[in-house]
């Protein structure tokens, strides 16, 4: 019996090749583009947010797209929290090529409290996507505006101290 590979949209700090390669051992880039009608937000605690997409009409997010064997998915699931944290989805992603493809992508669940709120993460976690951005070659203006957005939202809606 074949095992079936899963191809897996990255966006965040799975861009980042040293922590894919610990996390997921047989993982290969199968290549890189664009996910069309999303924007890439953070969101979880203050100095503790994680990057997570959203939908938007007219959004765009660079993308390096995962071949995945099984236990790597497996890997994956437990890094990501899935099925708490982050919940998997099949979008559409356009290739550097223009080829069109269906791969599968962790967005985080807005089922608990402390991750639904746009935040800002903490300068490890958003060194370590810069990272990948940077290896990737992806422009960095994409992070900027998730980053701007959090800040906004954290001007306008202040965190509430018990």
């Amino acid at each position: 019996m074949k095992v079936e590979k899963r191809l897996n949209v990255a966006y965040g700090s799975n861009l980042n090749l040293g922590q894919m390669v610990m996390r997921c051992k047989a993982a290969k880039v199968y290549g890189k583009g664009m996910l069309k009608g999303y924007r890439l937000l953070f969101k979880g605690q203050m100095e503790n947010a994680y990057c997570t997409i959203e939908k938007k009409r007219g959004g765009k997010v660079p993308v390096v797209v995962w071949e995945l064997e099984p236990e790597d998915e497996k890997a994956l699931d437990f890094y990501e929290g899935y099925p708490r944290f982050y919940e998997k989805e099949d979008v559409k992603v356009t290739l550097e090529d223009g080829t069109v493809i269906t791969a599968m992508v962790y967005i985080m669940t807005d089922k608990i409290l402390d991750r639904i709120h746009l935040n800002l993460p903490s300068r490890s976690y958003l060194e370590t996507v810069k990272e990948g951005y940077k290896a990737a070659g992806f422009d960095e203006t994409f992070i900027e505006e998730a980053l701007a957005i959090s800040e906004k939202a954290i001007k306008k809606y202040p965190p509430k101290f018990l």
